[in-house]
C-alpha cells in the first residue's frame, strides 16, 4: 500500500521496514500494520488536535504533573505554545501509561517506541495469527464470559496497583488474543491518587464491563467489583493477587443508645444553666 505521510520518516530512518495495511481509523488515531524488527507490529498514528475529540479532557488531565514550570504556565494560560504543549502532554500521557502498565504486567500491547506522534507497539493476534477481535465483535458462552470477566477484573486491579485507572474501559477497547483479554487505548488513563474523579471512573469502567459480560452470564449483573476494588485500594489492602468476592457492603457502625442519651442530657443541662444565668442577669439589672 501507499506509505502514509506520517509513517514515511520512520521508514526512512529504518524504524519500520514496510507498511502492510491499515487496521483501523478512529476519532483519535489511525492504526496500521507494519513490519519492524522482522515481525508484524502496529503503528498508531495520532491525529492532529483539531481532528480529534477527546472526551472531557480537563477531568482526565487532573493529577497529571509537568515538571517544566514554563510549560505548565503556558498550558494554564492556553497560549498557542501552551495548547501545543498540552497536546503533546496528552499524547505522552497515553504512551507513558502504556509503558507503565506493561512494566507492571498488565495485559496491554507491548510498546516499542514513540516517534513524532507515532506509537509503535505489539500487534495483538488470535490463536490463528489473525488480528485479534474486539470484545464487541464476539459472542460468548456463559463460561467464557465468566472467565473473561474475571480476567478483566484482575487487569483492572493490576492497573490500580500500578496507580492508574483506564477511565474509558468498554468492550470496544478490549481485544481477545489466544490467552484472553488485552486492554488497549489509554488516552484517558488517570492517576488514581491525584485525580478526584478516579473512584468514579474506576467504578464506571467496572460497571461497563459488568453490563457487557452480563449479557452472556446474567448472574454477573448482581456483582459489585467496582466498589469492592476501590475500598481495598483506599484501605491500602489492594494487591495484584488480592482475592475478590464481587460483593460490597457499606461500612456501618452501631449506635450506642446510652451514650447518645447521655449527650442529649448534657446538652439539656447546659441549656438550662444558660437560661438560668440569663434570668439571674435580668433580675440583677432590674
Amino acid at each position: 500500500m501507499k506509505v502514509p505521510k506520517r509513517l514515511q520518516p520512520l521508514l526512512d530512518d529504518g524504524l519500520i521496514e514496510s507498511v502492510e495495511s491499515q487496521l483501523m481509523s478512529g476519532k483519535e488515531a489511525q492504526v496500521y500494520v507494519v513490519r519492524a524488527g522482522g515481525e508484524l507490529r502496529c503503528a498508531k498514528v495520532f491525529k492532529e488536535a483539531k481532528q480529534r475529540s477527546f472526551k472531557q479532557a480537563v477531568q482526565y488531565q487532573e493529577g497529571r504533573k509537568d515538571r517544566n514550570s514554563r510549560r505548565s504556565r503556558a498550558m494554564a494560560k492556553k497560549t498557542r505554545y501552551g495548547q501545543k504543549e498540552q497536546e503533546q502532554a496528552w499524547l505522552n500521557a497515553e504512551v507513558d501509561a502504556l509503558y507503565r502498565l506493561a512494566e507492571a504486567g498488565v495485559r496491554v500491547p507491548r510498546p516499542y517506541g514513540f516517534v513524532d506522534g507515532v506509537l509503535l507497539m505489539e500487534r495483538i493476534a488470535d490463536a490463528e495469527g489473525v488480528v485479534a477481535p474486539r470484545l464487541d465483535d464476539v459472542v460468548l458462552e456463559p463460561d467464557q464470559a465468566r472467565d473473561y470477566h474475571a480476567q478483566v477484573m484482575r487487569e483492572v486491579v493490576r492497573m490500580l496497583c500500578a496507580g492508574l485507572v483506564h477511565g474509558d474501559l468498554s468492550e470496544f477497547n478490549v481485544l481477545l488474543d489466544a490467552h484472553g483479554p488485552v486492554i488497549i487505548d489509554l488516552p484517558q488513563a488517570v492517576d488514581a491518587a491525584g485525580n478526584n474523579s478516579a473512584a468514579m471512573l474506576l467504578r464506571r469502567d467496572v460497571d461497563t464491563m459488568r453490563a457487557y459480560f452480563g449479557r452472556f452470564a446474567p448472574e454477573l449483573l448482581a456483582s459489585d467489583y467496582g466498589r469492592e476494588i476501590w475500598a481495598l485500594y483506599e484501605a491500602g489492602e489492594l494487591h495484584p493477587d488480592s482475592p475478590l468476592s464481587g460483593t460490597f457492603e457499606e461500612a456501618s457502625q452501631g449506635v450506642d443508645v446510652d451514650e447518645l442519651l447521655a449527650v442529649i442530657e448534657d446538652a439539656r443541662e447546659e441549656e438550662a444553666e444558660r437560661l438560668a444565668a440569663l434570668v439571674e442577669r435580668d433580675a440583677g439589672d432590674a
